[in-house]
C-alpha cells in the first residue's frame, strides 16, 4: 500500500491517494477540490472508490469532477448523505469570500460502523467518529488510519459547527481512536500525520 498526500484548497485540506503496490488501483480519501494536478495523477489508475470521512465542503469540492473523470462510486456516512447535495447544510455558503457553492450528487454507497471494505486488495474498516460532525467516519487499514477532521497531530477537530458536540467528540477520542495501538499512524484531514501513542501521551487537547 502506497499513500500520497494532496494539500487541496483553501482550507489545506488533505486528500489522500492510496494505491496498491504495483500502483495500478486506488482509493481517493477526500477530494476537497477539483484539483488538476491531482487529476493528472490519477489518470490511468483504475480509481475504485472515493472515500469521504465527512462532507464539509472542504472535504467534498472534488468529488464530482473525480467520479465523472473516473467513474467510480462515492461512500459517505448516511447521517451526512444529504449534505453532498446541500451547500447550507455542507457549509460551502456559510463562507462566500472561500468558496463558491459545492454541490454533488448523492453518493452510491453509505458507510457504517464496523463495515470492512474491501478495496485496492486491502481491508478498510470503518469507525464512526461523530463530534465535529455527526456521520465523521475513519478508515482503518491495517496500522494506518485516515482520519478525517477528528484527531490532528497535538489538536482536535472543532466542534462549533451545526452538528458538532465537543462531548461526543471527546468519546469518539478516547473511546475508539485511543483503544487503537500504539503505532497506529493518523493521517488527519489538516496538518502533519501523528500516531496514536503520541496522541494519547502528548494531545493536550483530549479531557
Amino acid at each position: 500500500m502506497n499513500i500520497r498526500t494532496y494539500v487541496l484548497g483553501p482550507l489545506s485540506t488533505n486528500c489522500y491517494v492510496v494505491t496498491d503496490d504495483a500502483r495500478r488501483r486506488a482509493v481517493v480519501i477526500d477530494p476537497g477540490t477539483p484539483d488538476d494536478r491531482l487529476l493528472d495523477d490519477l489518470a490511468g489508475l483504475t480509481v475504485e472508490a472515493v472515500l469521504l470521512t465527512h462532507a464539509h465542503f472542504d472535504h467534498i469540492g472534488g468529488v464530482e469532477r473525480v467520479r465523472r473523470t473516473l467513474g467510480c462510486p462515492v461512500y459517505v456516512h448516511p447521517l451526512e448523505a444529504g449534505w453532498l447535495g446541500d451547500p447550507n447544510r455542507n457549509g460551502s455558503a456559510w463562507w462566500p469570500d472561500v468558496t463558491p457553492p459545492v454541490a454533488a450528487e448523492p453518493a452510491e454507497r453509505m458507510l457504517n460502523e464496523g463495515d470492512r471494505i474491501e478495496l485496492i486488495g486491502e481491508t478498510f474498516e470503518v469507525l464512526h467518529l461523530p463530534g465535529h460532525s455527526p456521520g465523521g467516519v475513519g478508515f482503518r487499514c491495517g496500522n494506518v488510519l485516515f482520519g478525517g477532521d477528528v484527531l490532528f497531530h497535538r489538536s482536535v477537530g472543532r466542534t462549533d459547527l451545526p452538528g458538532g458536540d465537543a462531548a461526543q467528540l471527546m468519546r469518539s477520542i478516547r473511546e475508539k481512536l485511543f483503544r487503537l495501538p500504539d503505532d497506529v499512524r493518523v493521517y488527519p484531514g489538516h496538518g502533519p500525520s501523528t500516531t496514536i501513542g503520541e496522541e494519547r501521551a502528548e494531545n493536550p487537547f483530549v479531557v
